[in-house]
């Protein structure tokens, strides 16, 4: 795994083993390693970002959500639950070197057709992109909102 490229997160340093030649990091969330790949690289830092910086309580964090779309069974990178347990905020995650495009983009959107959270991010570590779902559809937010106590 290239981890030269600069992210746009403050750094984050999980636990990692080396097993069988894989470089493997903890997931604090599930209890168990993962092989860290590109992708999962920029999901702990965000994971990180969203606990650490937005003060989003690590129990509020779903890694690997399901959602089924068109009856086909997938998975969100990560939602993060508001206080009763609804989704509040569905984030897409790809490697440094994938384009945050209109496929990634209508992946994410198709995943909140059925998830239903207010915000919706897509990162791949060097961009970060997001919306607000609102009644009209989808507006562009500036920034990440204050997640706390929602």
């Amino acid at each position: 795994m290239n981890e030269s490229h600069k992210l746009i997160f403050p750094p984050c340093y999980p636990r990692r083993t080396e097993r069988e030649g894989q470089t493997m990091v903890w997931d604090e969330l599930r209890g168990r390693w993962l092989v860290l790949t590109p992708e999962e690289w920029v999901r702990r830092h965000l994971i990180a970002y969203l606990t650490r910086e937005c003060g989003v309580p690590l129990h509020s964090v779903c890694q690997e959500y399901a959602v089924c779309v068109n009856g086909q069974p997938q998975r969100a990178d990560v939602v993060v639950c508001d206080v009763q347990g609804q989704p509040l905020l569905l984030a897409e995650c790809k490697e440094p070197t994938v384009e945050l495009d209109s496929s990634v983009r209508n992946q994410a959107m198709r995943y909140n057709a059925v998830v239903g959270a207010r915000y919706v991010i897509l990162t791949n570590g060097v961009k970060l992109q997001g919306w607000e779902r609102t009644p009209d559809g989808y507006r562009p937010l500036r920034r990440l909102p204050n997640l706390r106590a929602k």
